[in-house]
């Protein structure tokens, strides 16, 4: 696990004035990769990179980035893991295409594919989580790629004019900025579509001529063919059509030895490294699956992480100790108090180093702190409800939609008014007299927000709606259109699925990277922590595709039961009683904070005065929504938290702006020994 940046292009400058830029560019992303950092650049063409690097597999030397091919003929920088690195150098073995191996990385073996194969041909054999940037000496090309679904980030762009034009990219807004082209002009389309997902999705960036290189995709760019060329490799859509023609027609116990078997040889897979490793569990089903696998494979107690809070409505720790207990994990827990939370907030912006507010953030950074004074590299339960139907918004969207479709537009949006007479609050307390409330949290908010998009013409917009924090958000940011966030042949592909198979798929290319894994890679990055996530190796990704919908979501007597073939892999190893109860978001009471210790905050980024003075985003629906939270009568805390997020992002940006440059690191304190 690394970071890395670079340039093509530019007005060169002397050497000296390389070797600065290259570090100044690398030294922002220093937590990315403390172990050790080097730079090197062409000397017949104006390009250079800077390497950041944690050391997890080889850590001696021959480990060490930037990594030169055997032949001369490519340089690269990597971030991630190649999990079957030793396959491919036995199959570089035994076509005769190996080099005089110099250490075990899979760095090394990578480049290796890269020199025998080229790129293409050697990431369709990886599995793993990767982004990497290669530079050709011989045709003085750039290739970007990034792995199949999007764990490890990756941004580029053009900036700058004339002479001074520069192709950027790197592993962080942040190792762009020292960059004397970037420009960082706010994109307010992009602004839009933060706003209405808590991320700035779909290839963008905050920034205006800087884009996410999109997962599955490699990028081909030169001074001489200065248009990115961008080609996938994979694809999630593609994965998904191909597993509905392709079904799995076993019974449902096979498909739970098979889903076993795929998920115990990914864990195994991911178990690889040269340093401690350990797991975060919060006792629900998708950690504990990935613990309970670990500790299947390992002669000693795996580490195992978890926070809890006072606040038993946030609190999953004592479950994650009961299952901890049952596997016989060598397992530390930590309650944070609610100063300790906040504490964190002041660090986000520099942390996500673009506008972001999921507000689970929070705990996820204080659990990857809690995991990096023990361990490097933690293997995380993430991708499980997309990959199996564990949202309850897919039967929650499905089912609303197969009742509204039956009622006219006029007669909806009366029932929606009707919804709204009653606070969320009263619809808690109503709710919790019915049958089935031990299987749902948050009813009232869920209800108000349903009524908000009754107005649906689809299941897809109302699913939309069902997502969005701010229902229309070209209203409030100034001058923002919002743009699509699937390209239009994906979409269209995808409505070849059932209604809530297009959910999950577009969850899969959307809310998986541009939220769950970029909210998991830059917490644990922050703390020079490598995290895992082995629902996403990709045989896993199209094994689960392959399933039945029925495996997943399972009619039964007590009503729908979500992940049904992962639970039953579950049950092989922990006993049920400890894992069925309604599913816990992780979270932070972030709707009280803002009633309390964090009002004169809140109040400040939220001032009408302030939102007018930098013009993005319209006063008014921001303020009548901070009113009513303060009140107590609505709860806005999510797209209050979205706007808050970005209010502080932009006085750090802006800080950022006028902050004097880095003071150039001595010549003697950098290392330069791959320069030429």
């Amino acid at each position: 696990m690394c970071g890395f940046a670079g340039f093509l292009g530019g007005i060169p400058g002397s050497l000296e004035d390389r070797a600065n830029l290259l570090t100044r560019m690398g030294e922002r992303i220093l937590h990315r990769g403390p172990d050790h950092g080097d730079l090197w650049w062409d000397p017949g063409a104006p390009f250079g990179f800077a390497h950041r690097r944690l050391a997890i597999v080889d850590l001696s030397p021959a480990g060490q980035q930037p990594m030169i091919s055997a032949s001369g003929r490519y340089v690269i920088v990597f971030n991630g893991e190649i999990y079957n690195h030793p396959e491919i150098r036995a199959e570089l073995e035994r076509a005769g295409a190996a080099p005089r191996w110099r250490g075990h990385s899979d760095t090394e073996t990578l480049l290796a594919g890269i020199d025998a194969w080229g790129a293409d041909a050697t990431v369709r054999r990886a599995f793993g989580m990767f982004a990497f940037a290669v530079w050709d000496r011989q045709t003085h090309s750039l290739t970007l790629a990034r792995d199949r679904l999007g764990e490890k980030p990756l941004y580029y762009g053009w900036q700058g004019s004339g002479q001074a034009r520069t192709f950027l990219f790197g592993s962080e807004l942040k190792a762009l900025r020292p960059h004397p082209a970037f420009e960082g002009s706010i994109d307010r389309n992009a602004l839009s579509l933060y706003l209405r997902y808590n991320n700035v999705s779909g290839g963008h960036s905050i920034y205006q001529g800087i884009a996410k290189l999109p997962p599955a995709h490699l990028l081909t760019v030169s001074m001489l063919a200065p248009e990115p060329v961008l080609r996938a490799y994979w694809s999630g859509s593609a994965a998904a059509l191909q597993g509905k023609q392709d079904p799995f027609t076993g019974s449902p116990e096979e498909a739970v030895d098979r889903l076993d078997a795929l998920l115990r040889d990914a864990v195994g897979r991911q178990m690889m490294a040269d340093v401690p490793l350990g797991a975060f569990l919060s006792g629900g089903i998708d950690s504990s699956t990935v613990v309970a696998l670990m500790q299947s494979q390992s002669t000693q107690p795996i580490r195992t992480f978890s926070i809890g809070f006072h606040d038993a409505e946030y609190n999953e720790a004592a479950h994650a100790m009961a299952v901890a207990r049952h596997l016989g994990t060598s397992h530390t827990e930590l309650y944070v108090s609610p100063e300790h939370a906040m504490a964190v907030i002041p660090r986000l912006p520099e942390i996500y180093d673009e506008p972001f507010s999921d507000s689970s953030q929070i705990p996820t950074l204080l659990v990857s702190e809690l995991a990096r004074q023990h361990v490097k590299v933690s293997l995380s339960g993430d991708a499980g409800d997309e990959l199996f139907g564990g949202y309850n918004r897919y039967q929650i969207t499905a089912e609303l939609w197969s009742r509204l479709a039956r009622i006219p537009g006029p007669v909806r949006a009366a029932a929606a008014w009707s919804l709204t007479r009653l606070s969320p609050r009263q619809i808690n307390r109503i709710a919790a007299l019915l049958p089935m409330a031990s299987r749902w949290s948050h009813v009232g908010e869920k209800v108000h927000k349903g009524a908000g998009v009754m107005a649906a013409r689809t299941v897809d917009e109302l699913y939309r709606g069902m997502v969005s924090q701010w229902q229309c958000p070209d209203a409030i940011v100034m001058g923002g259109v919002e743009p699509a966030t699937l390209p239009e042949p994906v979409a269209r592909a995808l409505a070849m699925l059932g209604d809530v198979e297009r959910m999950m798929a577009a969850d899969l290319l959307t809310y998986l990277p541009d939220d769950i894994l970029t909210k998991v890679d830059r917490a644990a990055m922050a703390r020079s922590l490598e995290t895992r996530i082995p629902f996403l190796d990709h045989r896993v990704v199209e094994f689960a595709w392959r399933l039945p919908l029925a495996y997943k979501i399972r009619q039964e007597d007590a009503g729908h039961t979500t992940k049904w073939v992962l639970r039953r892999v579950l049950d092989r190893y922990v006993p049920r009683e400890l894992i069925e109860r309604p599913k816990m978001g992780f979270g932070v009471p972030i709707d009280a904070w803002l009633r309390g210790p964090l009002r004169d905050w809140a109040d400040d980024l939220l001032s009408e005065e302030r939102l007018r003075r930098e013009a993005f985003l319209n006063p008014q629906p921001i303020r009548q929504r901070w009113t009513e939270h303060l009140s107590g009568r609505r709860n806005w805390q999510h797209p209050l938290w979205c706007v808050l997020m970005f209010q502080a992002w932009l006085g750090h940006e802006t800080t950022e702006r006028t902050a004097p440059p880095l003071t150039d690191i001595p010549t003697s304190d950098r290392r330069l020994a791959c320069a030429f």
